[in-house]
């Protein structure tokens, strides 16, 4: 997969909004992904697609003894990635960003002891071959945990039909360029065809209503966020216009102040071994 294939599949773009919208997701979803994630007894591992390295400072500051190799396959990610880094000063001499296609790694194996993927897999053409070196660069009895999206659970009320028409042909342009928005739900099956063992699977849900209401705010607001990070991107390859952009910019405000609004988005979690 070369850097042309790799901007194709990447339905959010490469912008500096676009790098700003993943630190803050990194940020605003972090107790939710990582309640279950423990490295403690790692001391090396590999994070496939690091991007601008916002899980890679969370990973750092949750774990003091652990050394991450990140890769990606973006120049401008892993720049955003050292730079982000840098400015939070943590990671100097914890981690090493490569340029690398995660389908192909450059690695001997039985090089890590853990692995890390966070809304990876979604944007790849190859998974399986993916978790396939994965399972190769690690040690007998690492860790690995994928995060990923189920994007067929997503549920807005009140009813809003261009933010429905919208987010399905969110979904077509991924799956047409080799993506799979609906890849969480797949997560147990492709562990074990790999060859992993001891796979747990779980949902995690973000059910919001009346009863958390800022918290509702918030979450509506990142959701209208991360759906028009695409908008270039889908406007330009003529899966929405303009004026659907705007409609979906004015129901999502609309639903974002609603008193009895609910969302409801369920992603996936996975666990697995080596033996």
């Amino acid at each position: 997969m070369d850097s042309k294939d790799t901007a194709l599949s990447y339905v959010h773009g490469f912008s500096a909004e676009e790098q700003a919208r993943l630190k803050h997701q990194a940020e605003f979803l972090e107790q939710k992904i990582y309640r279950d994630v423990d490295f403690s007894l790692s001391r090396h591992i590999v994070e496939v697609g690091c991007g601008v390295g916002a899980q890679s400072e969370i990973l750092l500051r949750r774990f003091p003894r652990l050394h991450i190799t990140g890769i990606d396959m973006s120049e401008p990610q892993l720049k955003a990635c050292a730079e982000n880094l840098k400015r939070a000063q943590i990671g100097e001499g914890r981690f090493a960003a490569r340029k690398m296609d995660a389908q192909a790694m450059d690695f001997e194996g039985g090089s890590f002891d853990g692995a890390f993927l966070c809304w990876v897999l979604e944007h790849v053409p190859d998974p399986a071959r993916v978790l396939s070196e994965v399972r190769r660069v690690l040690k007998p009895g690492a860790r690995v945990y994928l995060t990923e999206v189920m994007n067929s659970t997503f549920f807005l009320d009140p009813y809003s039909p261009n933010v429905w028409k919208y987010w399905m042909r969110f979904n077509d342009f991924q799956y047409d360029q080799a993506g799979d928005p609906f890849i969480g739900a797949k997560l147990g099956n492709m562990l074990m065809a790999a060859g992993f063992r001891r796979v747990q699977t779980e949902v995690k849900t973000f059910h919001l209503d009346n009863r958390e209401p800022e918290r509702r705010r918030q979450i509506i607001e990142y959701w209208r966020n991360l759906m028009l990070s695409a908008s270039e991107q889908l406007t330009k390859a003529g899966y929405v216009t303009a004026t659907d952009v705007d409609a979906v910019k004015s129901e999502m405000l609309a639903i974002e102040k609603n008193p009895n609004a609910v969302f409801y988005y369920s992603f996936m979690q996975a666990i697995a071994i080596t033996e």
